[in-house]
């Protein structure tokens, strides 16, 4: 088992297995390569269920398993950035939930994402799939069929072929009959409902497990039903924590903690501040003195400094809030007056830098 690695070298091994260079790589040579990534699956979240998933729990227990990081944020469309790219989150420049649009001075939500902001100049880098593609492979994306052209799919997971089918089952049934037909392909499958549950119900709830149990028999329906010469390769995004309603620091009431701060950005577990001009260490001072004993505060330059994002390009540090906190306990931070309440409802969150959030697998499977 490899303790090294991100959620970055995923395709990029995808595309050295099928171009045979798999020396000490994180995958084996095939012919056809699927990519199965589980929205929510944590490596330590599968590990603490693995009853639920005996075919997940058997991967996890093979030779090529690795535990790999999620990065920072741990968020979903900072972590499609870095497995879609290849590239760290500093050079992706998807670096948070909301972010700021330096520009035009206004945040946005990089899943939602706004039209107003050009996928393809906001993420100008090629992505994994566009790579593949051009070497006369088969690029098959699976997935909802309103992520066909969405602004997030556009800015980090374009080339090739999108399919959409709507149920796990579906998406299956479209992979092996992709991967028979093909004689060389890489196959990317998305999965989002173990997430969604995990943030409505919890990811300690029945539904959560439920819904693992369904992903395990999939994982395994998939696997069985490929040619030979495949390899199927399951991933994820990030973790993820149950927060109680009790542990959440509503800023909204805390005046002393709007003082100097234009928007706020990020998520509940990994804020992103971004500052009126020179109060960006004051307000630093004063998040920390507030929550200092159970979330990290650092300004941008500290978090870049130590690495937070990767190697961080030029015109991605404006994107980075001037102050940036990551939860180090089961806490989170909201904010009521422009969150929407079916958000402020969730239960299981994620963002930060904890090892429950960060700490994906990948299981492999070879036919």
């Amino acid at each position: 088992m490899s303790n090294t690695g991100t959620l970055a070298d995923v395709l990029p091994a995808a595309a050295r297995a099928l171009n045979g260079a798999t020396r000490k790589g994180l995958l084996p040579k095939a012919r056809t390569v699927v990519v199965m990534l589980v929205d929510g699956l944590g490596d330590q979240l599968l590990a603490a269920n693995s009853g639920h998933a005996p075919f997940l729990r058997r991967l996890r227990q093979n030779a090529h398993y690795a535990r790999l990081s999620s990065g920072f944020p741990s968020t979903t469309a900072t972590s499609l950035g870095m497995l879609g790219t290849g590239l760290l989150p500093g050079a992706h420049g998807l670096v948070g939930l909301e972010v700021l649009d330096p520009d035009r001075d206004r945040l946005f939500n990089e899943l939602m994402w706004d039209p107003a902001v050009d996928p393809r100049r906001w993420q100008p880098a090629p992505t994994v799939f566009e790579q593949v593609a051009g070497t006369g492979k088969d690029v098959i994306r699976i997935g909802p069929a309103f992520f066909d052209g969405s602004g997030l799919t556009e800015a980090v997971q374009r080339g090739g072929r999108f399919v959409a089918a709507r149920s796990l089952e579906e998406r299956v049934d479209v992979a092996i009959a992709a991967a028979r037909r093909s004689k060389g392909a890489l196959i990317y499958v998305y999965w989002g409902d173990l997430d969604k549950i995990g943030h409505e119900q919890g990811c300690s709830s029945w539904k959560w497990l439920a819904e693992l149990e369904r992903v395990d028999a999939c994982a395994q329906a998939l696997a069985d039903g490929l040619p030979a010469g495949s390899v199927l390769a399951v991933t994820a995004d990030h973790g993820m924590v149950d927060v109680p309603f009790e542990n959440r620091l509503d800023v909204a009431h805390e005046p002393e903690l709007l003082d100097g701060v234009r928007h706020f950005g990020g998520e509940p577990r990994s804020l992103q501040m971004y500052c009126e001009p020179g109060a960006a260490d004051d307000v630093a001072a004063a998040w920390h003195a507030r929550v200092g004993g159970d979330m990290t505060v650092v300004t941008r330059e500290e978090a870049v400094e130590a690495g937070w994002f990767g190697p961080v390009e030029p015109h991605v540090l404006p994107r980075i809030g001037d102050v940036v906190t990551a939860a180090t306990g089961p806490v989170a931070v909201v904010d009521s007056r422009t969150a929407r309440p079916q958000t402020l409802r969730l239960l299981g969150l994620h963002g930060s830098r904890t090892s429950v959030e960060t700490e994906i697998p990948l299981l492999v499977a070879q036919n």
